[in-house]
């Protein structure tokens, strides 16, 4: 008998709408505990929408949203087992602030605004960035770098929130190789850990090594599951409205 899964993620009926244009429509998902995901669809099928809405950052018409259902946890509680990476493009570069400050800002979820941080949480956000290979960055202005540095400041921001669930808007998008083999390695990482990982994704060619779920959208929910089984090119001409093989052009 197959054991039950416990679930990091469930959204149930979702739709969302702009100027009362749906963009999300009647979307349904249980996403495991210890999974790393990607949500994969063409340009504009709502991918940030959809993590966004599930982050409570944007408000649905309607449906409903449940992080660790199985879980006793108040909502309140549950709030600091989860981490964001938002898309680099979203953030303000000019904001005052030393790479260090950017990480330990993942500390306030733990410690309330009110209280600052330790030496030991500093001593902590510089080991973070150790992993991402940002530590000798510590003291320059985040408007200083390079946009793959910026992306890993980020990523060590949310790693230090020491979350049991993290949502990634494009964490690849505009980066090196380097640091994209870097983020995945950290990525696989946590979900060894028995972390839950959902990124917005873009990249198919990358998707089968890459992430071991994926939930592929176009407005509604085309297929959502194991890599091995959802992600196949019946599932991709229905998200991408093609004719054409794209698992072929994926592969090559």
């Amino acid at each position: 008998m197959e054991k039950e899964l416990a679930y990091a993620v469930k959204v149930e009926d979702l739709t969302v709408a702009y100027d009362a244009k749906p963009v999300l429509w009647d979307i349904d998902l249980k996403i495991p505990q210890g999974t790393l995901m990607a949500i994969v669809g063409p340009n504009g099928a709502g991918k940030t929408t959809l993590i966004k809405t599930m982050l409570g950052l944007m408000k649905p018409i309607t449906g409903a949203v449940e992080f660790f259902p199985d879980s006793k946890e108040p909502a309140g509680k549950q709030k600091n087992r989860i981490g964001y990476v938002p898309q680099s493009g979203s953030v303000d570069w000019d904001f005052p602030a030393t790479v260090l400050d950017v990480v330990l800002m993942g500390c306030y979820g733990r410690l309330g605004w009110l209280r600052r941080p330790k030496r030991s949480d500093a001593e902590l956000a510089l080991q973070t960035l150790e992993k991402v290979g940002m530590r000798e960055y510590a003291n320059r202005q985040i408007s200083q770098l390079s946009g793959g540095q910026q992306q890993r400041v980020f990523l060590a921001r949310a790693l230090i929130q020491q979350a049991d669930l993290y949502f990634m808007d494009e964490p690849f998008k505009g980066v090196d190789v380097q640091t994209e083999k870097a983020i995945i390695q950290l990525l696989k990482e946590l979900k060894d850990q028995g972390k839950t990982v959902i990124v917005v994704h873009h990249d198919l060619q990358t998707v089968s090594d890459y992430f071991d779920w994926v939930t592929l959208i176009n407005l509604r929910v085309i297929a959502c599951g194991r890599v091995d089984e959802a992600f196949n090119e019946e599932n991709l001409k229905k998200a991408y409205h093609s004719t054409g093989s794209l698992l072929g052009s994926a592969a090559s």
